[in-house]
């Protein structure tokens, strides 16, 4: 199981929101390609960012930055969310040197969408989904539909999608653990890998985790948590690698 920092991108910064609130930020380097350099010197595996102003404009704010980190680390898997609505962005994003983009409001609002994109970049596609009380939330969280979260994965069972990102928006920012049930619902709803998100705050949310990763978890996000210092990345990482020896 991956441990995968998360870098939040507003106004050109690494921030971290509460509960996907802009006006609820903390700002923790006005530097992204050093803060993505010290999760690399860490030894991350992957990186997670989100184009968290791209989010709410429905088109890429802070690409410029995406493309700067991948630049940096030519073979970090990297993966990128908000604001990605259209073929040509994908497009961009690949080409700069992304190896993934994860699809939220446009794959809720336009299914379709999904399986163009599956077709055209088999194996690079992530499909975010966002819930609230177990429903979607869409545009940044602004919107929560009256669609369940576990009945949309099924959905996409047959587009080719690499992997879901399943954030509990309870539970992000907020340093409350994850939501283990959830996310294992999750992952049983369908059989495309689930990558766990939100409110990971310790150790034992990855030890959590690692114990119901054979349901179908292929990595877990973390951003305050490693950010603050109540999680090490190392240590976490450690753990996985050697529960899965044992197991």
């Amino acid at each position: 199981m991956l441990i995968i920092p998360a870098i939040d991108l507003k106004d050109g910064e690494c921030v971290r929101l509460r509960q996907g609130r802009m006006d609820d930020s903390t700002v923790f380097s006005t530097n992204p390609v050093d803060m993505a350099r010290q999760w690399v010197e860490k030894g991350a595996r992957r990186l997670h960012l989100v184009d968290l102003n791209g989010a709410f404009a429905g088109e890429p704010v802070n690409g410029h930055v995406v493309r700067a980190i991948a630049h940096e680390f030519p073979d970090l898997p990297i993966q990128i969310g908000g604001g990605i609505r259209s073929i040509a962005t994908i497009e961009s994003y690949l080409e700069a040197g992304v190896n993934y983009v994860i699809l939220g409001t446009s794959a809720v609002k336009n299914p379709v969408f999904v399986e163009e994109a599956c077709r055209d970049f088999r194996g690079h596609i992530i499909v975010g989904l966002d819930a609230k009380n177990g429903l979607v939330a869409t545009d940044g969280w602004a919107e929560v539909s009256e669609i369940k979260a576990t009945e949309l994965a099924k959905k996409f069972e047959t587009d080719g999608v690499t992997a879901i990102v399943y954030t509990d928006i309870d539970r992000d920012g907020m340093m409350q653990g994850v939501n283990v049930e959830a996310t294992v619902a999750m992952a049983q709803a369908s059989s495309i890998p689930v990558i766990a998100s939100g409110g990971i705050t310790n150790i034992d949310d990855i030890k959590a985790l690692c114990a119901v990763a054979d349901k179908g978890i292929l990595g877990a996000i973390t951003g305050r948590a490693i950010y603050e210092g109540t999680l090490n990345l190392e240590e976490s990482q450690a753990y996985c690698d050697a529960f899965f020896v044992k197991n």
